[in-house]
């Protein structure tokens, strides 16, 4: 039995004699069998993620590190513990940067604080955070509208390594230009270079921006919710979930949100059938819906 698979193995990576979907089975079987270990042994789940996502960034650590396949794979990931880092580094999500699609951050600006200028306390979730350039964008804008000192922002990830590099609220000065453009796309009001030093490579935030910020590891995947908030953002992420995974975390956010509570989600993203009913659509084109009252 292990002959015939190995050899049946040897001949999914080599393209020989095998048939083009007993070739695609098997790689989902190891794909599975990649996440099912990573999860068992270390508890990121990956395992309701899109494959075809995943993959990609599978078969890349495989050439980088020279494996032969999944398995090998599999197996380093098994027994040397300090690999889960790179895997886990792989398998996240970390396509971002300092107000990413301005004009969601104009709409929020133009549209939403007035209806939260009056809250006594406003507590915002940015879930699935990566190095937080998000969340320190909010935090400005939220500086500007004068609303800061009464805001506790909650930026989580579930990759710790990241969640450490946000916390240094330091960014390489090769990315402020694009940064600072985006700033004022998104009706910034000041100079954006107030509120941060340089030294020869980086940008570092002013601590009053950095301090109103709590960092924290949080996996949207198998982690209940840890407060109430008055808003979530969780932009670009769920692209990355099956359908079911999208449901624990749609069902995750409406249990964390106050009533009336905002939900922001990316710019192809949107409220899932069997939860349209408890969001109304405040501003459609940015993808920011309101929890209907209790």
């Amino acid at each position: 039995m292990n002959t015939n698979y190995n050899d049946d193995h040897n001949k999914s990576n080599t393209g020989l004699n095998l048939e083009p979907n007993r070739s695609i089975e098997l790689e989902h079987i190891e794909i599975r069998l990649l996440l099912e270990g990573i999860y068992q042994t270390y508890g990121f789940d990956f395992r309701n993620y899109l494959q075809s996502s995943l993959r990609r960034r599978i078969i890349n650590r495989m050439q980088i590190e020279q494996l032969p396949n999944m398995i090998t794979l599999l197996e380093k990931v098994l027994y040397e513990p300090e690999f889960i880092k790179t895997i886990v580094n792989d398998l996240s999500i970390r396509v971002t940067e300092m107000y990413r699609d301005p004009s969601f951050f104009l709409a929020f600006r133009q549209k939403i604080v007035p209806m939260i200028r009056d809250y006594s306390e406003i507590r915002i979730w940015h879930a699935g955070c990566s190095t937080g350039e998000e969340v320190y964008s909010m935090a400005i804008l939220l500086e500007e509208e004068d609303l800061l000192h009464k805001t506790k922002l909650y930026a989580t990830d579930m990759n710790e390594q990241v969640i450490e590099q946000a916390k240094l609220g330091k960014f390489s000065l090769k990315r402020m230009q694009t940064f600072t453009k985006n700033y004022m796309l998104a009706g910034g009001t000041k100079e954006f270079s107030t509120y941060y030093i340089t030294d020869d490579e980086y940008a570092i935030f002013h601590p009053e921006i950095m301090n109103k910020v709590v960092f924290a590891q949080h996996n949207l995947a198998t982690d209940s919710t840890f407060n109430e908030f008055h808003i979530i953002l969780c932009r670009n992420v769920m692209i990355y979930f099956d359908t079911k995974l999208q449901h624990r975390v749609h069902n995750l956010f409406y249990e964390s949100l106050t009533s009336d509570g905002f939900l922001v989600l990316g710019n192809m993203e949107s409220i899932i059938a069997a939860n349209k009913a408890q969001y109304e659509d405040i501003v459609p084109c940015e993808r920011i819906f309101r929890k209907f009252s209790m």
